[in-house]
């Protein structure tokens, strides 16, 4: 499936998405994240971390400080500043790929814009902290909006549609022109249909095989399938460090059905998939 190309502008130049599918790595400052809770809770672990993925190819560092397993718990404002923000200025000043940060929160978002990172992750799509429409509209900044049937602590509490895919779409339909009300520019917009947030293990694999359809919102996609429950059903893999395999597999598919983004533990992983699939969709083999 041939993507369309889109171009978000950043700091230090633009963010061309469809030629070449980008990888976003995962840090996790977290002590409960379902994949890797606790393993980069450290300040120093963390940055390790982040460096470590950018020198495995990943794109775009994603720095998170809570949590948004099922059923978890919020943290506090001063909780999320205290585990990111020495993080975010630590990397700004060491790696030359763009930073977002994972919050639901505006002041989180502020600080660490302020911090050095050039991207906003809301996994609420601006539900939970409306505020946060305005700091991506008076930063100009990319904006990821994602699809989540709930909040993460009652998400996967019996998940329910009528119709999976039509359903999403109109969420993020009515979010795109919440934020473009309150002067959000769309053209700054990515969207993420939300692959482990208010689904069941088949609606996963539903949304990763109509992805196409997404293409209706004139959006880039990005996808999370990353070590995902419903990876470790298929793969009998209770341990999520387990399912990187999987994950690649979802990377290929969800590239090659028309996804711009991808969103990955493992960078090393993560990129070598994704360029086969580039070069499948291209039908063209070129260096990277």
């Amino acid at each position: 499936m041939k993507r369309r190309l889109y171009e978000i502008s950043m700091d230090g130049g633009p963010l061309k998405l469809g030629r070449r599918t980008l990888v976003m790595g995962v840090v996790n400052v977290t002590l409960d994240s379902f994949s890797d809770g606790g393993d980069f809770y450290d300040t120093r672990v963390a940055i390790e971390q982040g460096l470590r993925l950018a020198q495995e190819g990943a794109d775009i560092l994603d720095i998170g400080g809570e949590s948004t397993r099922p059923y978890s718990e919020p943290v506090s404002t001063e909780e999320e500043l205290r585990r990111v923000i020495p993080v975010i200025e630590a990397l700004a000043a060491e790696v030359s790929v763009p930073i977002s940060i994972d919050t639901m929160k505006s002041e989180v978002a502020k600080r660490a814009l302020d911090a050095g990172a050039s991207m906003l992750n809301d996994v609420s799509a601006l539900r939970e902290d409306e505020s946060m429409a305005e700091v991506a509209a008076e930063t100009g900044v990319p904006l990821i909006l994602m699809h989540m049937l709930g909040t993460p602590k009652t998400m996967q509490v019996s998940p329910a549609y009528r119709s999976l895919i039509s359903e999403i779409i109109s969420f993020l339909e009515e979010r795109l022109t919440f934020a473009e009300s309150r002067g959000v520019d769309l053209g700054q917009v990515i969207v993420d249909p939300g692959i482990g947030f208010g689904k069941t293990f088949d609606q996963n694999l539903t949304i990763l095989n109509n992805l196409g359809m997404f293409a209706a919102l004139d959006r880039p996609i990005m996808i999370g399938p990353s070590r995902k429950a419903f990876l470790g059903r298929i793969l009998d893999k209770e341990d999520p460090k387990m399912r990187d395999i999987g994950t690649v597999a979802c990377v290929a598919a969800g590239i090659i059905n028309g996804c711009h983004l991808v969103r990955v533990h493992n960078a090393a992983l993560g990129v070598q998939a994704a360029r086969v699939a580039d070069a499948i969709i291209n039908e063209q083999v070129e260096s990277y």
